[in-house]
């Protein structure tokens, strides 16, 4: 189901389908017990853009700390949970808007039912989450291995399962380390439910192979119209997480708002050290939040550079020991090349403040 038709859900004030705007989250990687370091990191990752975060309650000690937890942050929580249905109660009553199980590891169906009980009574959604390491051995003899067809079926027989006990506050999520096989879960599921969808490449790597799955996997399925939440997975500071994802997200006009910067690659023309000043320029301005949108151009040849950047609203363009300050496509003026990611960010700023 293409996202402005699927259901709308609730997740402590964040509304995910039905054409709502396709929320970035991500997870904290502190222990969760250390309350104070997990504030703090969800401040960072609140900065940096996220929507929503999700934060691991593997004991009892955790699922009290998401009380203090909830107190500080402005975003909405969700719970993972794996093997005790205790923990998805607790977390419920400690205040997550959220609960990520997996049924197939939570227990039997009475203990799947508590948690669907206790969820309905204080109207918490719980996202359904499958991969390709949790499926069902069933279902893989009966696909003949892992599969795109599996995960699906794997995912609405759980939704299934949630329904038949009269709860469908849900969402989906199905996950592959498989680029490929994500694509095509997603592509097959969205046919056949209009639950929301949480999209992602699960396990997929450091920050450059991460980045490339990621951007491969989760554009390709936005692209067709498909998911209603994403989670870039990196091995990596989950702040660079969020800051994929927005850029993802913007690259494929689905997130409006913020500062793109474009850089040339150098060549033999180039005279500044233009791969540490483009970084510099990019590390600036990712935790940027604003609803304008702003283009700047980091270019290393004062030759071509000026044409080069005429498509951006601000930019720079490199010579020997200086550069020049480029408004769109014009030149503004000279300036010494120590001087030039002092100059641009005063730009920045000045245009993002009218």
């Amino acid at each position: 189901m293409y996202r402005d038709n699927t259901r709308v859900v609730n997740i402590g004030g964040v509304k995910i389908g039905g054409g709502n705007p396709v929320a970035i989250q991500s997870m904290t990687n502190t222990k969760t017990s250390d309350i104070n370091a997990t504030i703090e990191q969800i401040y960072n990752l609140e900065k940096a853009g996220c929507d929503i975060i999700r934060c691991a309650v593997p004991d009892m000690e955790t699922a009290k700390a998401l009380k203090e937890i909830k107190k500080a942050i402005h975003i909405p929580l969700v719970a993972d949970i794996h093997f005790d249905y205790k923990l998805a109660i607790a977390a419920i009553e400690n205040g997550a808007d959220k609960i990520r199980i997996n049924p197939g590891n939570i227990g039997g169906k009475d203990k799947v039912r508590a948690v669907a009980s206790a969820a309905k009574e204080r109207n918490i959604p719980i996202r359904v989450g499958v991969n390709s390491g949790s499926l069902e051995k069933e279902i893989i003899k009966e696909y003949g291995g892992v599969a795109a067809e599996g995960l699906v079926k794997s995912a609405l027989l759980q939704v299934k399962a949630f329904e038949d006990m009269g709860y469908n506050n849900l969402v989906i999520s199905i996950k592959s380390s498989d680029v490929l096989m994500c694509i095509r879960a997603h592509e097959i599921i969205a046919k056949q439910t209009d639950y929301p969808l949480h999209v992602g490449i699960t396990e997929s790597g450091t920050m450059l192979s991460g980045n490339i799955k990621s951007a491969i996997g989760l554009g390709n399925i936005l692209y067709q119209g498909i998911g209603d939440t994403i989670r870039v997975s990196l091995t990596e500071n989950p702040v660079q997480e969020v800051v994929s994802a927005k850029l993802i997200l913007r690259t494929l006009g689905l997130r409006k708002g913020g500062v793109t910067v474009v850089s040339c690659p150098t060549c033999g023309r180039t005279q500044i050290n233009l791969i540490k000043l483009a970084n510099e320029v990019e590390n600036m301005v990712q935790d940027i939040i604003t609803d304008k949108e702003l283009k700047v151009a980091v270019m290393g040849c004062a030759v071509n550079g000026p044409g080069e950047a005429k498509e951006a609203d601000l930019g720079i363009a490199g010579g020997k020991g200086e550069g020049l300050l480029i408004r769109k496509g014009e030149i503004i003026k000279k300036v010494p090349e120590d001087k030039l990611l002092e100059v641009l960010k005063e730009e920045i700023f000045s245009e993002l403040a009218k």
